[in-house]
């Protein structure tokens, strides 16, 4: 989490994590502007750098080889990074728009979401792949791969798009297939590549250029269908506008790309393939709050490519104008050049080099591509090459100047007061008017037990517990751990219910209590708005109504929340149905429900040392809830539960042992880790409060011995949001595990099981057979 040292005032969100956003970024970091918060927001946490994808596809470099870790490097450079597809503009609000979450406010805005192969042949839509975006390409081109290792018979790719992307995805696809099926003893297997185009071959390159890739092309048997435009897309076959039908059980589109969809709603004037026309500022010709680079930019003066080239070039020229639009200064115009140089892979470690009239080729050419691509790339690594400084030096520092940024007196008033010597007690409370704005669009699940709640004006809520009930209650609460308001609110909300679900308790209301760093106005209604929409979200799914709580100022956001439930009494007002720490028996099975290694992979995430696939992982195992876990534990008569959380593992089952005078048997190799925790613990990454839940050593009979595991570490992690531990009797531990797996739990595994306490024993002893 990104605790800014002054006062947010103005927002940079950049949608997209193309060439241009992730250059951007690390200009932003080398040149921090105070007071300005930069925020991504992008589909997928890693995005592909399209230099190095056809060789991905030919099998020369791997997943991470061609991908920048976006999670990483916002971590590693001040910004936040918001995982959601965006839906809109709404230009007026000055707010992206998010699906299925709530929109994210700008100052201004810069859109670099690469682009769409325009698919305009009839069934194309539903039958062919685009290569963009790129991640929906991967997936099919990993399915291709398998289908090509289990196939019968020769299959046959078509490949629409005779520009260098197509002809380079082509024989890169044909190198690697060709290879995989040589390796696997089918070579006459090998799949028949079809190349499609309605006009001639790599068209914007010279004739010298052109002729080369046609003798390769010839000589790598791909049937190259020249002034051919497929007009048809069905299941299996394609035809041109001709009338002429060809068989074909893959189409990979690789035609001109254009923008996404989602452009046409902002109002933006656009081109014909729905890119935004700019001025030479990168600006919107009618909205000068809006920029856009890199495929989905069309400039008004300069006819560009959609080239990586300039994606890549507009990288630095748009940061400096995202920071001078921001300061009310005037804007520099980008040039781009005139003159590219373009380095085409033929697939087998060769390339061709072309620039204007010139071209040439060799297998130097491609050792000097992978060269240039990996020293690009070696820029978004941890630690940098060849003096390029990497992510590790990259600098966040903040001062505390913010008289740059041109403020109305209102704001200036508001920056003032947020630097200045704060007042404690309820001079630290959030402004009314700010609370009232940015709870007054949540609605909040209703509830006839609450008599008086958040729509009234009360000091307090009144909430009537209904006959034959018991209250539980509970409270939970921490700081931000994530850049992501919304995420960590929904998490917050889930880590709190968590107490309720594990003793079988039904929820029914809750009261938070919310710090938000100090700032303008509007920066804390947004982050108090989005934060609270996350948990709200969370509750109402629970069936628990919000009734009221306290917000506060506090140098980091942090959220917790006192949570009520409801069990069952008797006509005596005794408990029924309840779930206790204490009733494990001998002969359980001890069951957990979700992965752990949540506070090693934040503690690698606070350093950027962590990949952004991990994080976003475990997030989404920590907004899962626990609820239908619960209702499936007691289903299955489940003895004893906790929800695993901040004491980790051993530290919970101690709880759980000791109450019951049982011991119990941890099989560490049994554990289930959620991706990247063994790493992060194996590079020394654990959480703060590691040592204070390692010293639990004492409460196990052989720590000696479990301490030299390698999952000792993991062992007492500090969990957010984890699972529940319980235990269940060993004649239902499978039917238990079935449906857990089939509810949505599906690393869901039984871990240990439950035995006498021996005479002077301690009651955890750990099974430390090698991994």
């Amino acid at each position: 989490m990104q605790t800014p040292t002054t006062p947010i005032v103005r927002d940079i969100v950049l949608v997209g994590g193309g060439h241009s956003h992730v250059v951007a970024l690390r200009y932003f970091a080398m040149h921090p502007l105070p007071g300005v918060r930069i925020t991504l927001i992008c589909t997928d946490a890693h995005t592909p750098y399209s230099g190095m994808l056809p060789g991905y596809v030919a099998g020369h470099y791997a997943y991470d080889d061609v991908h920048i870790d976006l999670c990483r490097l916002c971590a590693a450079t001040g910004a936040r990074f918001i995982q959601a597809e965006v839906m809109g503009l709404d230009r007026e609000a000055r707010t992206v728009q998010l699906r299925g979450r709530p929109d994210i406010d700008y100052d201004v805005v810069s859109i670099n979401t690469g682009s769409t192969p325009q698919m305009r042949a009839m069934g194309a839509a539903e039958h062919a792949v685009p290569v963009k975006p790129i991640t929906g390409f991967n997936q099919r081109w990993l399915q291709l791969l398998d289908k090509v290792a289990h196939a019968t018979r020769p299959l046959t790719i078509a490949i629409v798009g005779g520009g260098a992307g197509g002809v380079e995805l082509c024989l890169s696809m044909q190198y690697r297939l060709r290879a995989e099926t040589q390796a696997a003893r089918r070579a006459d297997l090998a799949p028949q590549f079809h190349l499609f185009t309605s006009d001639g071959l790599l068209p914007t390159h010279n004739a010298g250029v052109q002729r080369r890739f046609a003798k390769v092309l010839a000589e790598r048997g791909v049937q190259v269908h020249l002034q051919t435009h497929v007009a048809e897309v069905q299941a299996g076959r394609l035809r041109s506008a001709g009338g002429d039908w060809f068989d074909a059980d893959e189409v990979l589109w690789v035609t001109q790309a254009g923008g996404g969809a989602w452009l046409k709603g902002t109002g933006l004037p656009l081109t014909d393939n729905r890119c935004i026309r700019l001025h030479d500022t990168l600006q919107s010709i009618t909205d000068p709050r809006v920029f856009a680079a890199g495929d989905v930019a069309a400039m008004e003066n300069f006819a560009l490519e959609k080239a990586g080239v300039f994606a890549v070039r507009m990288g630095m020229p748009l940061a400096i104008n995202l920071q001078r639009a921001v300061l009310g200064l005037p804007l520099q115009p980008y040039r781009p050049q005139r003159h590219w140089l373009a380095l085409i892979s033929t697939g087998d470690k060769f390339a061709v080099a072309s620039r204007g009239a010139l071209g040439f080729a060799g297998a130097w050419v491609w050792r000097w591509k992978d060269w240039i691509d990996r020293r690009f790339m070696q820029r978004f690594s941890v630690q940098g090459v060849d003096g390029l400084a990497g992510l590790s030096n990259m600098t966040t520092a903040r001062t505390s100047a913010t008289a740059s940024i041109q403020l109305n007196a209102d704001e200036a008033q508001q920056a003032q007061a947020a630097v200045a010597m704060r007042c404690g007690g309820c001079g630290a409370k959030v402004g009314a008017s700010v609370l009232s704005r940015a709870l007054q669009n949540l609605w909040v699940q209703p509830n006839p037990d609450v008599l008086l709640g958040l729509d009234s004006p009360d000091d307090a809520a009144v909430v009537r517990v209904p006959p034959g009930k018991a209250l539980v209650h509970s409270v939970d609460f921490f700081r931000a751990f994530v850049d992501d308001p919304y995420v960590f609110g929904r998490v917050a909300a889930n880590h709190a219910l968590g107490d309720l679900f594990a003793m079988g308790a039904q929820p029914h209301t809750a009261t938070a209590i919310a710090t938000v760093p100090p700032g303008l106005d509007r920066q804390v209604e947004v982050t108090l708005r989005q934060m609270m929409q996350g948990a709200v979200e969370v509750l109402n799914a629970a069936g628990c109504a919000l009734i009221g709580g306290h917000s506060g100022e506090g140098a980091e956001l942090a959220l917790g929340f006192g949570v009520n439930g409801l069990v069952d009494v008797d006509s005596h007002g005794q408990m029924t149905g309840v779930l206790r720490k204490g009733g494990m028996q001998p002969g359980d099975v001890l069951l957990l429900t979700k992965p752990i290694g949540t506070g090693a992979l934040f503690a690698a995430h606070g350093r950027a040392a962590a990949k952004g696939r991990w994080v976003q992982a475990a997030l989404q195992s920590m907004t899962q809830s626990n609820q239908t876990a619960a209702q499936t534990l007691r289903a299955f008569g489940a003895t004893a539960c906790t929800d695993l959380t901040g004491f980790g593992l051993i530290g919970h089952t101690v709880e759980m042992a000791r109450p019951s005078g049982v011991q119990v048997v941890l099989d560490a190799a049994a554990l289930p880790l959620l991706d990247g925790a063994l790493e992060c613990v194996q590079q020394g990454l654990l959480s703060s409060l590691h040592g204070a839940n390692a010293r639990q050593q004492h409460v196990v009979q052989n720590a000696a011995q479990a301490m030299t595991h390698p999952l000792w570490p993991l062992l007492v992690d500090p969990q957010t949001a984890g699972g529940l531990l319980a235990s269940v009797p060993v004649s239902a531990v499978d039917d238990c595990l079935r449906a857990l797996r089939a509810q949505g739990y599906p690393e869901a595994c039984a871990i240990g099981h439950v035995r006498a306490l021996p005479a002077d024993e301690l009651p955890i002893t750990i099974d430390v057979r090698p991994l």
